[in-house]
């Protein structure tokens, strides 16, 4: 039907009740702050504690409350890292304007780089090994990232990715080689940001703080912080079948290539072949030892239960912790803290495809 100005409306105005409006004019734009941020950077951090309900079994009687890293800018919790990194590196001079950032990494890391990197006018250059999902190399490329893949080799091979970007920034000028495996400003982020944060929206009562260990920064920054304002919290950490994490932790040193049980494994985020620098055994009280196919399973339930679209990373700090001995010794209302690093929508093609689980074994 054709409207002309001839047409007649008639509305169903009953609902409006003009009394009912009311306008607060008290705010005072001159004095109080407007409520945006000046760059995206600023929005890194402060992400919310959710409580896992049908995830949780009867057995768990603690409540477990998932800290949600999705929610950064460059949609993990490596953001916390990139910045950290990239302004400790610009205070002590070792990163100068139009400089190239250069880095290994699973993906994450390197989105937060690149994240940085876009808004203060740097160039980034990230090493990424070629078992890493095609979401995240497409992403770094969209945010104006150059990728350099590299086969899943050894720490020894030269075409490791780590020595990959340690020849890349010896050859290049004016770069910085943020190295997180060995940057003191890695767990730094996370004992001056994530964990002060779950301390404050726990109001102190944290009892168990649960996270995967690839780097080791967030347990140990986040895990140091929570133990020094109450040294009875306990840290749980979350290896992956295929890593040296767990039997390096019980011998108190990095064990050899005989000491463990190889595997290939395709969770990212968790697990490694050696003890990264940055990676605080200590702090752990306990180490839960997962399969890739618990990680993918619970993300996937998680995704439909709980309506957290989260990694594999995420999937294994939430069935690590429902598997842990102190999460099951929590009584009603005691408090469970799991990091959930990122968001599923970097694995849509991998764990969130049935094809491919099936095809490596996850699903029947």
């Amino acid at each position: 039907m054709t409207i002309c100005h001839t047409d007649r409306i008639n509305l169903d105005t009953s609902w409006y009740v003009e009394e009912s409006i009311q306008v607060d004019n008290t705010y005072d734009f001159e004095t109080e702050d407007a409520g945006y941020h000046e760059n995206i950077l600023q929005a890194i951090g402060n992400t919310p504690l959710v409580k896992l309900n049908k995830v949780v079994p009867a057995n768990v009687q603690g409540t477990i409350l998932a800290k949600v890293e999705a929610l950064n800018p460059g949609g993990s919790i490596k953001d916390r890292v990139a910045l950290n990194m990239i302004e400790t590196a610009e205070a002590e001079g070792r990163l100068k304007a139009g400089g190239t950032i250069i880095e290994a990494t699973s993906g994450n890391t390197g989105i937060g780089l690149a994240t940085v990197a876009a808004i203060k006018g740097y160039k980034a250059v990230l090493v990424i090994p070629d078992r890493m999902s095609q979401e995240k190399i497409d992403f770094l490329r969209a945010i104006g990232a150059e990728v350099i893949v590299t086969p899943t080799v050894g720490p020894n091979d030269p075409e490791n990715n780590v020595n990959v970007a340690a020849r890349l920034a010896a050859e290049t000028p004016n770069s910085l080689w943020t190295n997180q495996y060995k940057n003191t400003a890695n767990p730094q982020a996370h004992y001056a940001s994530t964990g002060p944060e779950i301390w404050r929206q726990t109001a102190g009562k944290v009892k168990v703080l649960v996270c995967g260990m690839g780097t080791g920064g967030t347990i140990s920054g986040t895990g140091r912080y929570l133990k020094e304002q109450n040294p009875d919290v306990k840290v749980v950490g979350v290896d992956v079948r295929g890593s040296l994490i767990l039997e390096s932790w019980q011998a108190g040193h990095q064990v050899g290539d005989d000491e463990y049980e190889k595997a290939r494994f395709l969770v990212e985020g968790i697990g490694k072949d050696f003890i990264p620098d940055t990676m605080n055994l200590d702090i752990a009280d306990e180490i839960v030892r997962l399969e890739d196919a618990d990680c993918f399973l619970m993300a996937r339930r998680m995704a439909r239960e709980e309506g957290i679209f989260a990694g594999g990373s995420s999937g294994g700090a939430v069935a690590g912790a429902l598997r842990s001995k102190f999460v099951q010794a929590l009584q009603p209302g005691e408090l469970c803290v799991v990091i959930l690093p990122d968001s599923g929508n970097r694995y849509i093609s991998r764990i969130y495809n049935d094809e491919w689980m099936r095809a490596n074994g996850y699903m029947e």
